[in-house]
């Protein structure tokens, strides 16, 4: 039996058609119906997607809202003299709340020495013909040594103090005066601050004595000197009258859990006298402010979505996970408070749900800003406390997003349906290619047996026309 690819061909019938109309009967509803499910599973995917993004997000503020720490942060508001800056200040979560007058009485610096008039006639003078050692030190525990070679110049020494990998902090510089009485002055400064901690410079041979250091009213070899000026000296600041000292520019705890940086010593009056910075160190309660601004917009948010995501014709409609968590939100946030002074609920301290069950800044109680005023200390107990409802909120708001949480679940198994349906769509595509295979099997034969059948008909037509007194129908 010849193979007849298209089917018809033989006997001249559209059988191409009854095959086709045979499989979209199979075919066409069944997918109709896998689309129409896919389309239901990717909205409701969708909606609960939508929900979820914005329970993570009010997670993200009421987690926030349960860290303590966010209620004691302090803010520094500082008025400095007119014309000047003198202080920074850094205040800690534990300092109290007061305010300070601040002076800058002097500001820490480290000793400057110079060599004597003469000791070097410009930077290509040689500094020891046949080497030795220099020892640098300045404090207690700050100190290096410096191989001095033969025949090392004054500009070679500079640049072998300056890239020593052991230098403390010692800076090396020539100033060529053009004075030939004068010569060049080599100076060094450090930056070890405080009072005591001046430079100093020994060494191992009496051809680097001219390098040593010596106290400016006695120098017997013409070493390098110190001048008073220079010195290594304290910053000095007062805290409301009272002296303290610090070796370096900042002062850390100088007032209790704060660190303050002195910038500029403080202009004076006209009398004389040194000009005060203000301080006055606050709670942060514009910080608190905002969380409470934010917890008001996300909270509003997801009330929204859910409201949104089950009106009638959504995927979410009559969900019973969306009411428990409409009901939960509401008895979470006004649920009792302890230990949080006069606030019983949140509903205490300037918030209230309206009609509509959104979140809103209230004053039927009191306003926020009369709570801050009044027990500050108390609002982060009410949210962040141990009983607080920040800490019960971000445990229900957890069992909806969390990894093992409902909308998560819920997520999982949609997606899980989505690939099923894919698999389903995939096994009933190989289905219909069967079933039309077979068909095709089957009219393949039938268009045979009525091809040959034509041609029987043909050969008998032929063959009867040939016999004497046949004659042909018109």
């Amino acid at each position: 039996m010849p193979l007849i690819t298209s089917a018809g061909v033989g006997s001249g019938l559209d059988l191409e058609s009854i095959i086709k109309a045979s499989v979209d009967a199979e075919n066409v509803p069944k997918m109709q119906r896998f689309a129409a499910k896919q389309e239901s599973l990717k909205v409701e995917l969708s909606s609960v997607g939508e929900v979820k993004s914005a329970i993570s997000k009010l997670k993200d503020t009421i987690e926030k809202l349960a860290d303590i720490d966010n209620f004691g942060k302090r803010i520094a508001n500082i008025r400095q003299p007119d014309g000047a800056e003198i202080i920074s200040v850094t205040p800690t979560s534990d300092i109290s709340t007061g305010n300070f007058k601040i002076a800058v009485e002097q500001l820490a610096q480290g000793s400057r020495a110079v060599s004597a008039d003469g000791a070097f006639a410009s930077a290509d003078a040689v500094v020891s013909a046949s080497g030795g050692t220099l020892s640098f030190s300045a404090g207690a525990d700050k100190s290096f040594d410096l191989e001095v070679t033969a025949g090392m110049t004054l500009a070679e020494l500079r640049d072998a103090i300056n890239a020593s990998d052991t230098n403390f902090g010692i800076t090396a510089n020539i100033i060529n005066t053009g004075d030939p009485d004068v010569g060049s002055k080599l100076v060094f400064t450090s930056n070890v601050s405080g009072d005591g901690n001046d430079l100093v410079i020994t060494s191992d041979t009496a051809e680097l004595d001219a390098i040593e250091t010596y106290d400016a009213t006695t120098n017997p070899s013409g070493g390098m000197v110190i001048a008073d000026a220079d010195k290594a000296q304290d910053a000095i600041i007062t805290v409301d009258g009272l002296t303290v000292n610090s070796d370096t520019n900042t002062f850390k705890d100088a007032v209790q859990d704060m660190t303050i940086r002195a910038l500029e010593v403080s202009p004076e009056d006209t009398s004389g006298t040194k000009l005060t910075a203000k301080l006055d160190v606050d709670y942060d309660r514009e910080s608190v402010t905002k969380l409470v601004d934010e917890l008001i917009t996300n909270y509003n948010n997801l009330v929204g979505m859910i409201g949104l995501q089950t009106r009638v014709g959504k995927p979410l409609n009559g969900d019973a996970s969306m009411r428990a968590l409409s009901d939960q939100l509401v008895s979470t946030l006004g649920s009792t408070l302890t230990d949080a002074g006069p606030f019983e609920s949140v509903f205490d301290m300037g918030l209230g749900v309206n009609k509509e069950g959104y979140l809103e800044k209230s004053s039927l109680v009191r306003s926020l800003n009369e709570a801050m005023d009044d027990n500050y200390d108390d609002i982060g107990t009410a949210f962040a406390g141990e009983n607080g409802v920040a800490k019960k909120l971000e445990e229900l708001l957890g069992n909806y997003v969390d990894s093992d949480g409902l909308m998560k679940q819920r997520e999982t198994s949609l997606n899980a349906q989505l690939d099923d349906l894919e698999d389903d769509v995939i096994n009933h595509q190989e289905r219909m290619k069967s079933f039309e295979a077979s068909l095709r099997q089957k009219y393949a034969g039938l268009d045979v047996l009525i091809a040959q059948m034509q041609q029987t008909q043909s050969y008998l037509g032929a063959q009867l026309s040939n016999l004497p007194g046949f004659t042909k129908s018109k």
